[in-house]
């Protein structure tokens, strides 16, 4: 067997969404379609091995087959460079023994917004990992979605989960799922006010944006297509193209969450092909 023949039959064996002719979806698993009825842990449910075997033996007892499991980047690589698996482990092992899949939910740069599951060496260099700022200068909670060294941190950390994800669970397949962050999204402001930021707001719209804008009218969401101002020039920037309001900003720091998740789900996929999502914050 040539290593393209293995290489088509493994890819086609893992967990996969399936999309019928009107775009429903559905998700495969071992080949089989697969109906979650599932439940989700709280933030810090399956920070110890004694939380994960309680917890996913009752979810079991309760006749649910998938789980929500958050696994925070503080805990993979408490030291910089230094990656821990173990509770990982735990997480699959546990999962299998209760007849569970998981849907894994990576709190990386971000949760609920906050930075607060990064690691604390992360947290604590904000020269090398800045954070966003308020109108006023002052750094607030959340790390910048801007920054290449905190998307360089985070996409390295979350990687290497799928790395051992590949390694250790491809013939299982008890992670069918992966949501990459959780509830992105500014809290108080509509954006980042940082010099960069700044900058690129006051830059015109970047050109991947406005040609799916253009491609794409009829299909617009209602709420972005009164946003567009019609008889905004090619090189508009984002309040000539938006409107110069809190909406607008709103709209540009979307843009920098989406390509920032876009890039790690990218890189993760190229590593291990598992269907990937994000959810935001409103």
């Amino acid at each position: 067997m040539t290593f393209a023949i293995f290489l088509s039959l493994f890819l086609a064996g893992q967990p996969r969404l399936e999309y019928r002719a009107d775009g429903v979806a559905r998700i495969i698993v071992n080949d089989k379609p697969m109906l979650m009825i599932g439940g989700e842990l709280g933030n810090s449910s399956a920070s110890s091995p004694e939380d994960v075997k309680r917890t996913f033996s009752y979810l079991q007892s309760m006749g649910l087959n998938t789980v929500l499991v958050p696994v925070s980047w503080e805990l993979i690589e408490p030291q910089e460079g230094i990656f821990d698996m173990s509770l990982l482990d735990v997480i699959l092992t546990e999962a299998r023994h209760n007849e569970l899949k998981v849907v894994l939910l990576w709190f990386g740069a971000w949760k609920n917004s906050m930075s607060c599951y990064a690691p604390e060496w992360f947290k604590r260099d904000v020269k090398r990992f800045p954070r966003a700022h308020t109108k006023e200068g002052k750094p607030v909670e959340e790390a910048s979605s801007l920054s290449r060294n905190v998307l360089e941190a985070d996409k390295r950390a979350f990687c290497r989960v799928m790395e051992h994800l590949r390694t250790y669970d491809s013939k299982e397949q008890t992670v069918i799922m992966v949501q990459v962050e959780n509830e992105v999204g500014m809290i108080d402001v509509p954006r980042d006010y940082s010099a960069d930021a700044t900058l690129m707001y006051q830059s015109a719209v970047p050109r991947q944006l406005t040609e799916y804008l253009k491609q794409h009218q009829e299909s617009l969401h209602p709420y972005l297509k009164e946003k567009l101002r019609p008889n905004a020039r090619a090189d508009a920037n984002w309040a000539q193209l938006f409107g110069d309001d809190i909406y607008a900003e709103e709209i540009f720091q979307s843009w920098t969450y989406a390509k920032y998740v876009e890039e790690i789900a990218a890189a993760g996929r190229e590593i291990y092909n598992l269907p990937m999502f994000v959810n935001v914050a409103l």
